[in-house]
């Protein structure tokens, strides 16, 4: 049974890891972090992340240094060196046994590669929890329209899946690391709720996925597909920040509210069958956000 102190200690780890992710990193100061021996500190992250401390610091440095390498031109020991790396024969080792390829073949093709994405352990344990010491929910709720223009969706099906949780449950944890790694992307990666007819029989209504401009020619992951996302009008829902420690009563409140919305309000209808409905990843410190299809009464 999850421990709410123990998670709580290893989340501060965590976020001590990803502010230190360019200087050595101790068992010493994961401890001071996370107010426990050295020896239990350890067992805990191993027991909330299934990886070692230094398994997951390798993890996302190796990670952070694909992307600087997909995106600057820099030379491979210098990223190495940054990453605190000791020599560039053993961050290609590393490299390679993480990704299938070598940090010089990935920043000549920048193919797709499934980069560490982890989320803070706390997080789950606190989902359906009351925190009746944190100020009350925000009820403001921010709506604008967007217009998107025609472009492509690169997306990973589920079978059954009608939510976050259970696409996890069926694809695993790493479509979201493999479409946070597609360079060609024109957002970040997006959860769906896709209509009717962008799903084929025997698929899932929820699935991941990211936008590519209507010309990609890039590569699409295996087990992954590209559908054609025509332009349409959508309303973006966003809500105000809030503790991530409440993060799902946050996120189920802006839903309650979107759901009971009326899109007349700014002249218009919901349209599901035109778009899917998208899903950012949410995070506390811009509050949740979602965008549903619509066009003009």
């Amino acid at each position: 049974m999850a421990n709410l102190d123990h998670a709580a200690a290893v989340t501060r780890m965590q976020t001590y890891i990803e502010e230190n992710l360019a200087e050595e990193i101790t068992l010493h100061a994961l401890a001071q972090q996370a107010g426990y021996s050295p020896w239990h500190c350890a067992k805990m992250f191993k027991e909330y992340t299934d990886k070692s401390p230094f398994e997951y610091i390798r993890k996302l440095r190796l990670s952070k240094a694909a992307l600087v390498l997909r995106d600057e031109q820099l030379r491979v020991i210098d990223v190495a060196l940054d990453f605190v790396f000791d020599s560039h024969e053993g961050f290609t080792r590393a490299f390679r046994k993480q990704f299938g390829v070598t940090p010089k073949s990935y920043q000549k093709k920048t193919p797709p590669i499934p980069l560490f994405t982890p989320y803070p352990v706390e997080s789950y344990y606190l989902m359906g929890e009351k925190h009746a010491d944190l100020p009350p929910i925000s009820k403001n709720l921010h709506v604008r329209l967007i217009n998107f223009p025609a472009r492509k969706l690169i997306l990973l099906r589920g079978k059954q899946a009608a939510s976050y949780i259970e696409y996890a449950r069926e694809a695993g944890c790493d479509v979201w690391g493999i479409l946070a790694s597609i360079k060609e992307a024109l957002y970040e990666p997006v959860g769906l709720w896709l209509p009717e007819t962008m799903r084929p029989a025997g698929t899932s209504r929820y699935a991941q996925g990211v936008e590519v401009p209507v010309d990609y020619q890039g590569i699409i992951p295996e087990g992954f597909e590209m559908i054609d996302l025509p332009a349409c009008t959508m309303l973006l829902f966003q809500g105000d920040p809030y503790d991530e420690a409440r993060f799902d009563e946050a996120i189920n409140a802006v839903i309650e509210q979107i759901n009971h919305y009326d899109p007349k309000l700014n002249n218009c209808q919901w349209a599901e069958n035109d778009a899917p409905r998208i899903q950012l990843e949410p995070q506390g410190y811009r509050g949740y956000i979602e965008a549903r299809p619509v066009h003009f009464s």
